[in-house]
């Protein structure tokens, strides 16, 4: 079976009352860069949102960069299951190699998998 590696819309929580449905009661994962916050959804699918703050991340070049880095950790990470994620950057997300921020985001998925399948 060929794995399919693309990222579309449907893969994204992109309404306000999407958001506000993890925010409300979610499964929480942080460390030094980054704060994910999960819960089910009735999709056969995961789908991310970003909320990336001008208040912590300035630039808007590094932003993007992070925003990016987290699409392709989630669009690579396939075994996500059925939930809604929301990641939030920290300020110490800016300075550090993208390798450390994959690597991040790679605990995080695993630990968000197992937290969300143990509270259903």
């Amino acid at each position: 079976m060929e794995s399919n590696f693309d990222f579309p819309s449907a893969f994204r929580l992109k309404k306000p009352a999407e958001f506000k449905n993890v925010f409300a009661n979610p499964v929480k994962s942080s460390d030094q860069y980054f704060t994910l916050l999960a819960i089910k959804n009735n999709f056969d699918y995961p789908r991310l949102g970003l909320a990336i703050a001008k208040k912590n991340i300035k630039k808007a070049v590094y932003r993007n960069i992070i925003k990016r880095t987290i699409r392709e950790s989630f669009r690579i990470q396939q075994s996500l299951g059925c939930m809604d994620v929301v990641v939030l950057a920290k300020r110490d997300a800016v300075d550090v190699p993208l390798e450390l921020l994959r690597k991040s985001l790679e605990k995080h998925w695993l630990k968000l998998v197992i937290r969300c399948a143990s509270s259903s």
